[in-house]
């Protein structure tokens, strides 16, 4: 045991959870964005918020991902 106090949680997302998530629009795969804090649909071009750690699966609530030229 060491005395070194354990790193921060980061709010994130359980990778096994990741593995089964799906974009509620297209059933495609989501990739997870750490920085953003978003689960991200390229076949949708849809963005997920994740809040306190709960992915928010709601097309409603996704933010349009912007084309890049």
């Amino acid at each position: 045991m060491t005395d070194e106090p354990a790193p921060p949680r980061r709010a994130g997302i359980d990778p096994k959870l990741l593995e089964i998530l799906v974009c509620p629009a297209t059933h495609g795969p989501l990739e997870y964005d750490a920085a953003a804090g978003e689960l991200i649909s390229r076949k949708a071009g849809l963005a997920y918020p994740i809040r306190d750690g709960i992915p928010i699966m709601l097309v409603s609530e996704a933010r349009q991902l912007r084309d890049t030229p």
